[in-house]
């Protein structure tokens, strides 16, 4: 997982989720669209980060340990028990 780049601009996010309201759309894979950046905050319990490319790479998100997603990379979640979170988007 790439470090968050500095000078960065949130510019949206989503609202809260839980494990029962993950959208469809977040668990298979997906991508942000060009220039955007991503960051998955756990609010609390755990989620499962996968990258799907170049490499898969499996992560798993906490409080402490938040998501970071780069431009267009193909990614998706996966709820590990109990989970609240939320993505907010940087440019």
């Amino acid at each position: 997982m790439k470090a968050f780049p500095s000078g960065g601009e949130r510019y949206g996010g989503t609202p809260e989720f839980s494990e029962n309201t993950i959208p469809a759309s977040l668990l298979r894979s997906h991508r942000t669209k060009a220039g955007t950046w991503a960051k998955i905050v756990v609010l609390e319990g755990r989620l499962l980060y996968r990258i799907l490319e170049p490499e898969i790479e499996e992560i798993e998100l906490s409080p402490e340990r938040p998501g970071i997603v780069e431009p267009g990379i193909l990614h998706e979640v996966e709820a590990v028990g109990p989970v609240r979170f939320r993505v907010e988007f940087w440019r």
